[in-house]
């Protein structure tokens, strides 16, 4: 990754935010404190709303480069990034295969199996497909979710047969197919949900997410203030291997930029990979500014680095 110090050499750059997804708000939120930060250190930044008006202002020659902080839809799925590449235009984050490849969980799963890298037991589910043989092939507990969305967006813990119809109901909202996988269970110890964030090639500390209630829904991951965040969430060797497991799943999706990957730890310490979001928020609640905290990154710099992935790489 190049590294750069004067603002001038990121010419002009477009915030791009909001958009038409279902994450929408979490966007535009992250994207008003990019903004923020990339002018308090004197960067030329300008916030757009979605990729339409983006690819106006493109073609218009009014943008040197793009940081993009879309969540899901266009944004994250390479629609965005194949458009911008036709253009010409350097842009933050994956290019086209790695951003469909992380977008749709199926797929990323199955990468992951493929190069023996452990992820719960799935199974793919078509709109139609007999939702009550996929759950008894995969056992209670399981989640169903969306294949295609973020933020926890449609996602139900099912423990029981009765309750597999209106959690398929939720999820059907979204466009896509839906997923189903074995739910990974922690425990008050080493257990639980974590995330790892990843800079360029920098791995940054784990993060172990305690929320208040069952799960680490929507509303503990942007609304409740005693979701409990745990930096770095492990030590030593677990430490260590969860942060070797996430670079590896990142490449293995060709992933680039910078990226988060959120991870279960059953009851045994095993690592259970779940997805890799590759424009994760940047609220203040949000977790790659936490990781980036903790290793002595505060959230300018932060917002600095990830524009600079935008950059050439350097030769070795």
């Amino acid at each position: 990754m190049s590294h750069v110090d004067d603002a001038r050499a990121f010419g002009r750059v477009a915030v791009v935010m909001g958009g038409t997804s279902a994450e929408r708000v979490v966007s535009l939120d992250s994207g008003s404190n990019v903004l923020a930060a990339l002018r308090a250190r004197g960067v030329d930044a300008h916030g757009i709303d979605g990729i339409p008006a983006l690819l106006d202002a493109v073609r218009a020659g009014h943008f040197a480069r793009v940081f993009n902080i879309l969540h899901g839809g266009g944004g994250e799925n390479g629609e965005l990034q194949g458009a911008l590449q036709s253009l010409r235009i350097p842009f933050t984050g994956s290019g086209v295969l790695g951003s469909a490849l992380s977008l749709d969980k199926i797929r990323a799963k199955q990468v992951w199996q493929a190069l023996d890298l452990s992820t719960p037991r799935f199974k793919a589910l078509p709109r139609g497909a007999d939702v009550h043989a996929a759950a008894r092939a995969i056992g209670f507990p399981l989640v169903v979710k969306p294949a295609w969305e973020g933020s926890s967006v449609g996602v139900t813990r099912v423990f029981a047969d009765k309750d597999l119809n209106a959690a398929v109901e939720l999820a059907q909202r979204y466009p896509g197919d839906l997923l189903m996988e074995t739910l990974i269970e922690g425990d008050a110890n080493e257990g639980g949900e974590y995330t790892v964030s990843i800079l360029g090639r920098e791995v940054l500390p784990t993060i172990k997410i305690v929320p208040k209630g069952e799960y680490y829904d929507y509303n503990a991951k942007y609304v409740a203030e005693d979701t409990l965040y745990i930096c770095p969430g492990l030590s030593g060797a677990a430490e260590q291997a969860m942060r070797t497991l996430a670079l590896a799943a990142f490449d293995a999706l060709a992933c680039s930029g910078w990226a988060r990957v959120d991870i279960m730890r059953d009851h045994h310490g095993h690592d259970w990979l779940l997805e890799v979001n590759t424009a994760p928020g940047m609220t203040s609640h949000s977790l790659v500014p936490k990781a980036a905290a903790a290793a002595g990154m505060d959230f300018e710099t932060l917002c600095w680095r990830i524009l600079e992935t935008s950059l050439p790489t350097e030769a070795p």
